[in-house]
């Protein structure tokens, strides 16, 4: 029987938090939990389903799963290698055919600018695995490295933003290993690392420059010869590392000329693009004092430079104190603030209190803001995903815990506070907190991009709004000092 091990390590790692990520932020699977997951539609799931069709013996390892955060301890990695490497050992010396690696790809330690590059070097080094076929997955969002390339026999990013493409990017993945097994041709990894760095809000692929360059990835698959698949790498602004950024990946069975050619085709039309990747931002307080009631939906004021999904803390208090301002009735906004869901235990249902929320995560926000609120409800903040092809069943699976939750009103503001960070990519968060979302005049959007398959159906309007935070789209702002330069837009470049 065909053996494959599979083995993997998950992680957004936004440079300029401040924060550290130990092992706290990472779930692990190990051996049958890894085999487990089968059904819940992640990324592992999509690669158990192929090899439940090809009839493979699969060999677990460990599945490392983090979000998006600040560097990672190195201490997390070489624990994971710790238990990689002697599962892999055990598993070469009973004879193995080919590794599926599970990965995020834009991971940084405080030792490692490339740690999915250094696994795939050190998983090339045991023995028996210098040949070894080895195939991975990846998000839209990695740093993707021409190390990468050299080791990996093939690797396979999502094609979309919003992300509901991680199932079927792995089973991809896993369907190009099985045919590596079945054909012994053993393709090419051509990797090209482009001088542009795109802000998470210009990597959306319904539209602007990731559009284009996704439709001509697909006419690339069917026109070059020998090409097995084309990836498009939004990149991660947000990693402090040499080669973040927008990059693309040829994987072929044919010509290498063929396929570069391909890679400097794609390089063009990034580059003729490369201003319409940072799109503008409309201003927050001209948006909430013209807002107009009455519509059908929410307007949705979506703040970037909070994205929870890129690595912010989710706390940010510019929307919710706009909402203030103006006092807008019917609006709504979730803020993660364990403090002040644990004040709340102590009071009962109906009665008020007064504390501080928000505005304690990001130095860049102007703090907290103390109101006087009154406990609408309180639940332990578990539910199930309304959409099971959300980006959030890809890391956390369909059941999502955001800790003890408390929803609160003051005036005609409802907050929805969390303990635990959330990505708002399902209205599911809302509705089992007992709020209808369609029904909330304004609602404050802590993400870039990834909202937009659950809100963007129900909103009458969508205004991406400026405010201050670690994911802010103007990256010319952020303190790089190891991303290689030059570089657009930090760098005036001619071409």
């Amino acid at each position: 029987m065909t053996r494959i091990f599979v083995a993997g390590i998950f992680h957004e790692t936004h440079s300029f938090s401040g924060e550290k990520t130990g092992l706290g932020g990472f779930a692990i699977h190990r051996g049958n939990e890894i085999t487990g997951r089968r059904g819940d539609a992640s990324q592992i799931d999509g690669f158990l389903s192929i090899a439940e069709r090809q009839g493979w013996e699969v060999v677990p390892g460990v599945l490392y799963t983090g979000g998006a955060s600040g560097t990672v301890d190195h201490a997390v990695f070489e624990q994971f290698w710790g238990e990689v490497k002697p599962a892999l050992e055990k598993a070469l010396a009973l004879g193995l055919d080919g590794i599926h690696l599970s990965l995020h790809g834009a991971m940084v330690t405080d030792a490692c600018d490339d740690p999915e590059g250094e696994l795939m070097a050190r998983i090339r080094a045991l023995p028996g695995a210098e040949n070894l076929p080895m195939y991975a997955v990846g998000d839209l969002h990695a740093t993707l490295t021409p190390r990468m390339g050299e080791l990996s026999d093939a690797m396979i990013f999502y094609q979309e933003c919003p992300h509901t493409d991680q199932f079927a990017s792995a089973a991809l993945t896993a369907e190009l290993l099985a045919r590596r097994l079945k054909s012994g041709v053993k393709p090419r990894h051509l990797v090209m690392v482009t001088p542009i760095v795109w802000p998470p809000t210009g990597t959306g692929t319904r539209d602007g420059p990731m559009r284009a360059l996704e439709d001509a990835a697909r006419r690339m698959e069917k026109d070059i010869p020998g090409v097995l698949a084309v990836n498009i790498v939004g990149g991660y602004a947000f990693s402090d590392v040499p080669h973040a950024g927008v990059a693309f990946s040829i994987i072929t069975e044919g010509s290498e000329a063929d396929a570069n050619a391909g890679l400097r085709k794609l390089a063009q039309i990034a580059w003729d693009m490369r201003h319409e990747g940072i799109p503008p931002e409309d201003d927050l307080d001209a948006v909430v004092r013209n807002f107009q009631p009455g519509g059908k939906g929410p307007v949705l004021l979506v703040e970037p430079a909070d994205n929870i999904g890129g690595g912010a803390p989710g706390d940010g208090t510019e929307v919710m104190r706009a909402l203030l301002k103006y006092d807008i009735r019917g609006a709504g906004v979730a803020i993660a603030d364990p403090e002040a869901v644990a004040a709340l235990q102590c009071i009962a249902i109906g009665q008020t209190m007064t504390l501080p929320i928000g505005g304690k995560g990001s130095p860049l926000d102007p703090g907290p803001v103390t109101l006087e609120v009154e406990l609408v409800s309180r639940s332990d903040g578990v539910f199930e995903l309304e959409d099971h092809n959300s980006h959030l069943v890809g890391s956390l699976g369909k059941i999502i815990n955001m800790g003890p939750t408390a929803v609160v009103k003051h005036r005609g503001l409802k907050i929805l506070l969390t303990s635990a960070k959330l990505p708002p990519f399902d209205l599911g968060q809302w509705r089992s907190q007992g709020i209808n979302p369609e029904e909330l005049s304004m609602v404050g959007i802590k993400a870039a991009v990834g909202h937009r398959v659950a809100w963007d159906p129900i909103a009458s309007a969508s205004h991406t709004v400026s405010t201050a935070g670690p994911c802010m789209s103007d990256v010319t702002r952020l303190p790089y000092t190891r991303l290689r330069r030059p570089v657009y837009p930090l760098d005036r470049l001619e071409g």
